[in-house]
């Protein structure tokens, strides 16, 4: 078991509490990562670029002259590929597909190793509970200066604590979300990572168990 420091959101030391081996010291695996982290943003890809091929052009299906006797190039239709405001041939298209598939184990271990990986970086911050006595977002900021919490931050919210969201929203460099949403891309997107204590027992429930083989 490993150990990690807990404070309040006043940034005073209140206890150590253990952390579970198979959620926040697994050892590194960066190949994983990156693949399970190219798979998630694959995924969110909108495909934007359209171009009209031959079928999509307006114009007449009609042969523009007959095919010889006029000393003009042979051709079938205004709309080829070759003429202007012709259709345009191999141009990206509507249809392309993005999408990877990854297997469900490959998530969830992606996820404890990168959660092992802010362990052991000294970026994981635990509170004991998020909770505002006053619901604004400066008390918000304050707490994150209390913590020491300067760079990036990603903010797990518990179930008992979802009602504080948004009070994090309008924070420069922070972002909060569900833990039961918690995944790969966010994780490596932001810098520091603050959970609490119910936070940290539900990935530990979650997870725990699944490495188990």
């Amino acid at each position: 078991m490993v150990k990690i420091a807990v404070h309040n959101l006043k940034g005073e030391k209140v206890e150590d509490i253990k952390l579970s081996e198979a959620v926040f010291d697994l050892p590194s695996n960066n190949s994983l990562l990156h693949q399970v982290y190219v798979s998630m943003m694959s995924n969110k890809r909108q495909v934007i670029a359209h171009t009209k091929d031959r079928a999509e052009r307006a114009g007449s299906g009609r042969k523009p002259w007959k095919q010889k006797g006029t000393g003009r190039a042979r051709t079938g239709s205004v709309r080829n590929p070759i003429w202007r405001k012709g259709g345009i041939v191999f141009g990206p298209n509507k249809e392309r597909n993005f999408k990877k598939k990854i297997n469900q184990k490959m998530k969830q271990k992606s996820i404890k190793i990168a959660l092992s990986e802010k362990f052991r970086a000294g970026d994981l911050t635990v509170v004991d509970e998020i909770k505002l006595d006053k619901k604004k977002t400066k008390k918000f900021a304050e707490a994150l200066k209390n913590l020491n919490i300067k760079k990036s931050v990603l903010v797990g919210f518990s179930f008992q604590e979802e009602d504080f969201y948004i009070y994090c929203r309008n924070i420069e460099k922070a972002n909060g979300i569900p833990v039961s949403e918690l995944n790969v891309v966010d994780l490596l997107n932001y810098k520091q990572l603050m959970l609490s204590k119910k936070s940290i027992e539900y990935l530990e429930k979650k997870y725990g168990a699944s490495n188990k083989q």
